[in-house]
């Protein structure tokens, strides 16, 4: 029995730099996957802003099963409806779907690093910024991943939006100088660059790591993801 394709399905973003890092990601899982033997199929798929949808990537894939790894690190509207509704329209009868990337422990490493890389040191204060969404189970999740990089720094870490909620990052900027804190460090809670990317670098803060990307460790989740959901259909399949 062959192994289920891998179709990972991102944000989207009109960010060539943005786009070209979720394709390195790609890359990379699919050249984890394989090893020594020839690995599965791995596709990229997006919610938004561009194409192909997830839909379309089903549907090439002519039935053959499919494993679907949401590339989020929260789980709010894009997983919870936009995910589901597009392997509904795919018609694909083989399909698992996976738990988004975040939140997760590795994530928080990853951040960790991000800090570090950036010049943040100990005693610095920290903002973990996300996207935001007006969905409480994202908002939840954002909450739980601002806890295990507090964990991860073994100090406080404070949970701002870029987008969409309360309080915007900008505003925890200031108000952690405003209390006597000189320099404040900003953890990008995203994925790739891109806008919202953008927008962090113009918050104030004395530092702004770098999204996510395609460290080896996000490599390793996603690739820990696809086992999960490939083991779940073969179990069934059997």
């Amino acid at each position: 029995m062959s192994a289920p394709a891998l179709v990972l399905v991102a944000h989207g973003t009109r960010s060539a730099r943005g786009v070209r890092m979720i394709g390195t990601l790609a890359d990379a899982v699919r050249a984890e996957l394989a090893g020594s033997d020839t690995g599965p199929q791995v596709c990229t798929a997006f919610v938004d802003v561009l194409g192909p949808t997830p839909a379309e990537v089903l549907r090439e894939l002519d039935g053959g099963p499919a494993v679907v790894v949401p590339a989020f690190l929260a789980s709010g509207y894009h997983v919870y409806q936009d995910v589901p509704r597009e392997v509904r329209d795919s018609g694909h009868p083989n399909v698992v779907v996976t738990p988004a990337m975040g939140p997760d422990a590795m994530l928080a490493r990853v951040m960790r690093m991000r800090l570090r890389e950036a010049g943040m040191r100990r005693g610095d204060a920290v903002v973990l910024a996300a996207a935001g969404s007006s969905d409480a189970r994202a908002r939840h999740d954002v909450r739980r991943a601002t806890a295990l990089l507090a964990d991860e720094l073994g100090g406080p870490v404070h949970t701002a939006y870029i987008a969409t909620g309360e309080p915007r990052v900008a505003d925890v900027v200031a108000a952690l100088r405003e209390s006597g804190r000189q320099r404040v460090f900003v953890s990008s809670y995203l994925l790739a660059h891109g806008l919202f990317q953008q927008r962090l670098r113009e918050s104030g803060a004395d530092g702004v790591a770098e999204p996510l990307g395609a460290h080896p460790a996000i490599v390793r989740l996603l690739h820990d993801r696809y086992r999960t959901g490939a083991d779940e259909y073969l179990s069934t399949a059997a």
